[in-house]
C-alpha cells in the first residue's frame, strides 16, 4: 500500500461522517469512562474532548449533566455533525498539534483514540501540552487500540491510513512521564456493528495531574 493511497485524518473522518456512530456506537470503555468522569468531575466543570467526532456520546452526556465542553475536531464534516447533535457544546474545526489553551484552564481532558493518526514524537508533545492545560488535580481520560505500531498503512472501515499506536506498558510511561499519575486502566475487546469492521482491542487509561 503507498502512501499516497493512504487518507489523512481529515480525509478519513469527511468521508466516513456519520458511519462512525453506526459502526462504533457507544463503546463500552467510553460508556465507562464517561461514567467515570461523571461521578466525580466538581459541577460544571470545563471539559475538552479531543477528536470530538460526533459529539456523541461523550459531548452530549457531559453537558447533559450540566458541564461545559469544547470538542476538538480535524474532520469539518464531524464538526458540522457535532454542532447539529449537541448545540449545548462548544466545537472547533482545528488540529490538536496546531491548538493552544490557556494553562490551568480545563476541569478534564478526554482523547478517545485521537492519538492513533498522530505520530510517536507528537503523542508525546499533546500529552505534555494537556498536562499545562489541565488544573492542578485535573483528570485526563485517554482511549486507543493498544499495539507496537509506528507509521503502518491498515483499513479502516474501507478506508485506507496509516496508525500509530504503542503497548499499554509503553503509553503508560509515556503518560507518566508527561507529568501525570495513572489512576487506573482498563481493556476490553470491542466487536464493532458494522460489516467489515473488525474486532479490536480498547484501552482506557485514566490519571490526574498532581
Amino acid at each position: 500500500m503507498s502512501e499516497e493511497a493512504t487518507a489523512t485524518a481529515q480525509e478519513l473522518f469527511d468521508a466516513i461522517g456519520a458511519g462512525y456512530d453506526e459502526a462504533f456506537g457507544r463503546p463500552p470503555v467510553v460508556v465507562a469512562a464517561v461514567r467515570d468522569l461523571l461521578a466525580t468531575l466538581p459541577p460544571e466543570s470545563r471539559v475538552l474532548d479531543i477528536g470530538s467526532g460526533t459529539g456523541r456520546p461523550v459531548a452530549a452526556d457531559l453537558t447533559a449533566a450540566g458541564h461545559h465542553v469544547t470538542g476538538l475536531d480535524v474532520s469539518g464534516e464531524m464538526i458540522r455533525i457535532a454542532r447539529e447533535q449537541v448545540p449545548a457544546a462548544e466545537f472547533r474545526h482545528v488540529d490538536v498539534r496546531e491548538w493552544e489553551s490557556a494553562p490551568a484552564s480545563w476541569d478534564a481532558v478526554c482523547a478517545f483514540f485521537s492519538f492513533l493518526q498522530l505520530s510517536r514524537a507528537e503523542t508525546g508533545t499533546v500529552l505534555g501540552k494537556i498536562a499545562r492545560w489541565l488544573k492542578p488535580g485535573g483528570q485526563l481520560a485517554l482511549i486507543t487500540v493498544p499495539a507496537d505500531i509506528e507509521d503502518v498503512p491498515l483499513d479502516f472501515l474501507g478506508h485506507a491510513v496509516r496508525l500509530t499506536s504503542f503497548t499499554p506498558d509503553d503509553l503508560e510511561r509515556r503518560v507518566r512521564a508527561a507529568g501525570f499519575e495513572v489512576t487506573g486502566t482498563r481493556s476490553e475487546i470491542f466487536e464493532p456493528g458494522k460489516p467489515g469492521a473488525e474486532a479490536e482491542e480498547h484501552l482506557l487509561i485514566t490519571a490526574r495531574k498532581p
